[in-house]
Formats: structure tokens, sequence, C-alpha cells
């Protein structure tokens, strides 16, 4: 059996962490095995879905490399749904209900005082013709219910291991809204028997409402997929991440200059016994992947591992594959200048500050003036390769200054601030002319 499967998000909103990482673990689960990767849109509420929103997913996918196999749109297929309904409603496991939200809320209350648990009552089901006539002569609109079996419902779940809900303390779930709109469950189990999908994977707080999706499988007569739920991810402080945190939205973190393969590094690996390193490249990590490695706690999501993973990934990254970014930044000084600089860069753009110390305009720092003029009667009048090390030994020869006392005057001198790149390679790059105006005090 091929794998095949999917990720089904609204185009309500941008794409978060908490959805990217599901997004990406169905990707890798499917990629290590051989198997296709579908997105299906759910836009079935067409008041809140726009074309913005599913572009945006489309391409935060592209872009952290999450290529899709097919593509669907839900709202293309209200005609299967409806037909799935009726077959539903044929076999009395769809009915009609006419109770409002106060009506429920006050049921809800009088059992929770008796210290019942607060299961919806199926009132619907015990209702005459003449009473749905009755009511919807009042103006009411029907809400729709799946009808359980009230059973114990298993599974092997490939993250938790043997699952079982008991779908009898369950209330039967709406399907339907008042106004006709189709809820995510329907939609999504007719879609993952026409899409021959053979593993959901998803977060375990879906694991309740597994059992009552496998009852609509088996009352579609469709073949029930496997189920895979992951622990959720959590903040650094333990606590819950909400997905309406807009500082972790993929739109936002790309503009912030995280790399893709940092993020699906860490996105894929947090939670598991992987070491929470950069991987070679998005297929490499989908032939690592495997639910064994996968642990039973929330996954702590900490930006400060992000920002290591992408100084690794910046660190590590190839002339070859920098350059098209470096020219775009007007930062490409060359393989020698990349080669130098990348190991001092936390975000690419970081590059622009770094090739504007070779080319200037830079303002030097002079602290002690004579230090300045006895390290220019030193400098050199050939500037090579070699040039750093012959320099910074005759200015010790004439100053006496060592370590920290040569060094750090020379970098401050020269590329105007404390720290940065190896200078062995810099100060060749900048070359004698620029060298002699900062240490004149000129900037240049």
């Amino acid at each position: 059996m091929s794998v095949k499967v999917r990720f089904a998000p609204s185009p309500t909103g941008k794409l978060h962490v908490g959805n990217v990482r599901t997004a990406l673990v169905n990707w890798m689960f499917a990629k290590g095995q051989g198997g296709s990767f579908v997105l299906r849109i759910d836009d079935t509420d067409l008041a809140r879905s726009t074309p913005e929103f599913e572009q945006g997913i489309e391409d935060d996918l592209t872009w952290l490399g999450l290529v899709w196999d097919e593509r669907h749109n839900q709202s293309k297929r209200f005609d299967r749904y409806e037909e799935a309904a009726a077959r539903l409603k044929a076999a009395g496991r769809l009915y009609a209900c006419y109770d409002t939200s106060e009506e429920l809320d006050r049921r809800r209350k009088v059992q929770l005082s008796r210290g019942l648990p607060p299961i919806y009552d199926r009132a619907g089901l015990a209702l005459t013709d003449a009473e749905k006539a009755a009511y919807e002569a009042e103006g009411r609109k029907p809400h729709w219910r799946f009808r359980l079996d009230g059973r114990r419902v298993a599974w092997e779940d490939l993250s938790r291991g043997h699952a079982e809900v008991d779908t009898a303390s369950m209330s039967d779930p709406v399907l339907i809204r008042e106004d006709g709109l189709f809820l995510y469950t329907l939609p999504s189990v007719v879609d993952d028997i026409d899409m021959a999908i053979t593993h959901v994977i998803r977060g375990e707080d879906h694991v309740t409402n597994t059992g009552a999706q496998i009852e609509i499988f088996e009352a579609l007569g469709g073949p029930v997929p496997e189920f895979a739920h992951m622990p959720l991810l959590v903040g650094e402080d333990g606590q819950a991440l909400s997905k309406r945190l807009g500082s972790l939205s993929i739109a936002e973190m790309r503009d912030k200059g995280y790399e893709p393969i940092a993020i699906t590094s860490h996105l894929g690996r947090i939670g598991t016994s992987d070491p929470l390193e950069v991987g070679e490249s998005i297929d490499a990590l989908g032939a690592s992947f495997a639910f064994a490695k996968m642990g039973r706690s929330p996954a702590r999501y900490d930006t400060a591992d992000l920002d290591r993973l992408n100084a690794q990934a910046l660190h590590a990254m190839p002339y070859a594959v920098a350059r098209p970014r470096l020219v775009e930044l007007d930062a490409d000084l060359g393989e020698t200048f990349w080669n130098g600089v990348r190991g001092n860069l936390q975000k690419f753009a970081d590059v622009v500050e770094m090739a504007k110390i070779v080319r200037g305009p830079v303002t030097p720092t002079i602290e002690d003036p004579a230090f300045a003029q006895a390290a220019l009667a030193a400098l050199p009048e050939i500037i090579d390769e070699t040039l750093w090390p012959v320099w910074t030994a005759a200015v010790k020869e004439a100053t006496g200054a060592k370590g920290k006392a040569l060094f750090m005057p020379l970098r401050l001198m020269i590329t105007g601030q404390s720290h940065g790149p190896d200078m062995a390679t810099l100060a060749p790059m900048i070359g004698r002319e620029r060298i002699v105006k900062r240490l004149n005090g000129e900037t240049a």
C-alpha cells in the first residue's frame, strides 16, 4: 500500500509553527515512505476564507520545501458532501436537531448540577414530524448530528500506541450547522475516502474526535485510515502555543531572516530522539523520520534553539548556494569573502554589514592616536594574504602591545566594531588605501 497523507489548512489566517509542524510531519512521513503529500484547502467557510490567505499558505509551504503532489479545494466538493449527508440521513445516522444554543446550555448546566456528564440527550431523535414542522414554522432551522454507536472504538496509533475512545461518553457531533455550513468532520472524512488517504497525522488534541470519525468512515463504507496523534507544541514556559501569536507565523519568520531548513529542522526534530541539529536537506529530514523517535511529552518550542540552528545553517552554506542571494543584496564580494564571514552570521542579511566593512564607508574608532600612527608606520607596502600576521607582529614589536591590547584597537580602527569576522581574511580585502585612511581617523 502506497502511503498517502494530507494537510488541510483553513485559509482564514496565516500558517503558524503549530500547523506547519503538522504539515511537516505529514510530508516527512510520506516522503520517507516513498508516498505522496496532498494539500487540501479547507475553505468550506466561504465567509471567512480569503484568496490572500490561500496564496499565503501555498507560498509558505513552497518556501519551506513542502511541495505537494496533489491539491484540492473543499469548496469545490460540496456536492460530494451533500451526497454523503443524504446517505447518512437515509441510514438514520444523521438526524435533525432544533435545539437553540441557549437551550443546550441550560441542559448542560442541569446535567452538571446533578453530577452527570454534559452529553447531548438526543432530543432531536424523539421529535415527531409535527414537532419539526412547528419548529420550522417558528423560523428555526435544524442542525444535523451524527448518531454515534456508543461503543469503544480502538485503533493502533502510530505515535501513541494502542488507543481507545468510548463514544458512549460523547455527544453526537454536529456535522451540519443551522445555516447549512458543513463543519470540519464530514468533509474531512469524505475527502479522506475519495482521495484514498492512508494515514491521518495530527495533534493529540484530536484523539477524542478520532473515535467519532472512525464511526463515520464505517457508516459511509470507506476504509479507515491509520492514525497518528503527535504531542502538542508548548512554549519555552511549558504553556500551550497560541496559533494567534503573529511572531510565530511563518510569513513573519521569513521576514525576520530565518532559513527554511532551520525552521524545518527545528520543528521536525523537537520532541524526538534525534539531535537538534540542522538537516542536510528537507529530503534528508524525511528520510530520517520515524514515529518511533517521537516522545510522548509535549515538544518544547524554544526560539533560542531556532536561532542556533539558523546560524548553523548559514555557517555551513556553500558559496554557490549563497551567491544569488549575495548578488540580490549587492554583497557578493567573492567566495573568499563569503567563507570568511559566514561563520559570524546569525541571519543572512547580516552579510550586508560585513560587506560594508570591506567596501566602506566605515568610521574608525581610535582610542589611542599614537598607537594608530605606530600601526600606520608598520603597515606593509605589499598587501596580500600574509598581511595580518606580518603586520600585527610588526605592531607588537613597535608598541609592545600584545593579546587583546594589540588586536582590539586594530579591529576598532579598521572596522569600527569590537567583534566580527577573522581579520586575516578581511584586512587584505579592505586594501591598503582604506586601511591608511581609517588609521588616520578618516571615514573610508
